[in-house]
């Protein structure tokens, strides 16, 4: 409906005030300022991208918003989502946000959708929308949403963070190019490390979030050039944009239906890969861990695999940092190596990390080496919920 019947639309006495910024601007004014009351725009995602997308959208006069989301607040969201606060720790993102939402603007209709967003019901999700904005953070959901949004031709407002970087584009829009004009195939499963192993600057999302909302309200009101066919690039740490030329492939793959994203994206495989590894790994638990370390004995190494800036956050009695870049590039199972036989007697290895997944990796690169070692689940996130709760969690 980008194109609505806008001798429907009303603007109430308190809307002209409210919006009478926008009602001067020659290229808004009250047709503009109708379209975007007659707008539904649906934001996939209430993170780091998602807050301040919601936030401005609402505060533009976005007449009908829905999200999509499962998660629930979390006190590691709060340094970027800022559409949460600390009292909705624990509660669904999708209450907090409209709850904010409401608080802004309360003309505006909120829709809630507290799921994951999936194959099965993307297309229905989407269908009474105008325009999506995806503020998703892994391959295969970015995918999913380009696809159905392709099949409803629906425009995809596109962004996405990583560290001090960030990049925003329009994709499907007046026949420019989809997310698989830049992204042919999917990057195998853990080369992108996410916002939890890889960090990401608070301030950064907000950037990238509002360059979202800005394209979404310049679709609406059909005023400007959009990002589409160009895919901007931000680093904060050098405080620069640049630009990318984006062109459909003329021999991209037709799409004609929603598919497996997570097999499409090599997670399933991947996941049966971890498991067979896991059934053939030597696991303990953070009890386990705990009982040997009290038990006074020096028949082992602990090594800690992850990197140097989060060792300096927690770390667990008695571990030797060696990050698991190393160990990949062979010069950490070397010192692993150096550590077994410096010691007098026999000892056993065992690896932790923050959660288990890396350790449980470093665990099977060194098994190629020969050194048999034994994985601690949960790492020392568990350490901290289970044994010791002084150990700062991150």
């Amino acid at each position: 409906m980008l194109n609505p019947n806008l001798d429907e639309i009303q603007l109430t006495k308190e809307e002209y005030e409210r919006y009478s910024r926008h009602l001067i601007l020659p290229e808004v004014g009250l047709e503009g300022q109708k379209r975007l009351k007659a707008a539904r725009v649906l934001c996939i995602g209430t993170g780091g991208l998602g807050s301040p997308l919601l936030l401005y959208l609402a505060a533009a006069g976005v007449g009908r918003i829905g999200i999509v989301d499962f998660d629930v607040v979390d006190h590691s969201n709060l340094q970027r989502q800022v559409i949460h606060g600390t009292s909705w720790v624990g509660k669904p993102k999708i209450e907090s946000a409209k709850n904010r939402i409401l608080e802004i603007n309360p003309y505006c209709q909120v829709d809630l959708y507290n799921t994951m967003i999936s194959s099965a019901n993307a297309l229905e999700i989407m269908a009474p929308y105008d325009l999506v904005v995806d503020g998703t953070d892994n391959f295969p959901t970015r995918y999913l949403v380009n696809d159905a949004c392709v099949l409803l031709n629906k425009p995809n407002v596109y962004g996405s963070i990583f560290r001090f970087e960030g990049q925003a584009t329009v994709f499907n829009y007046q026949e420019g190019p989809n997310y698989r004009d830049l992204y042919p195939e999917p990057p195998p499963p853990g080369m992108v490390p996410s916002c939890a192993e890889g960090g990401v600057l608070g301030i950064l999302p907000g950037i990238i979030g509002v360059i979202q909302a800005t394209e979404t309200v310049k679709i609406i009101l059909g005023q400007g050039t959009t990002l589409s066919g160009r895919l901007l690039l931000f680093n904060a740490l050098e405080m620069k944009f640049r630009e990318l030329k984006l062109r459909p492939n003329p021999v991209r793959p037709v799409i004609e239906k929603l598919i497996d994203y997570e097999q499409f994206c090599g997670i399933t495989q991947a996941k049966a890969e971890e498991e067979k590894q896991k059934m053939d790994m030597q696991e303990m638990t953070v009890q386990e861990l705990k009982q040997l370390l009290d038990s006074g004995e020096r028949d082992f190494l602990l090594i800690d695999v992850r990197n140097p800036n989060e060792y300096e956050i927690a770390k667990i009695p008695g571990a030797v940092l060696i990050p698991l870049p190393e160990i990949e590039q062979g010069a950490g199972v070397e010192k692993v190596k150096e550590l077994l036989l410096s010691s007098p007697n026999p000892q056993k290895l065992v690896v932790h990390c923050k959660l288990g997944g890396r350790s449980a990796k470093a665990v099977g690169i060194l098994k190629q080496a020969g050194i048999e070692g034994i994985n601690v689940k949960g790492g020392i996130a568990a350490w901290s919920q289970e044994i010791d709760s002084s150990v700062p969690e991150y």
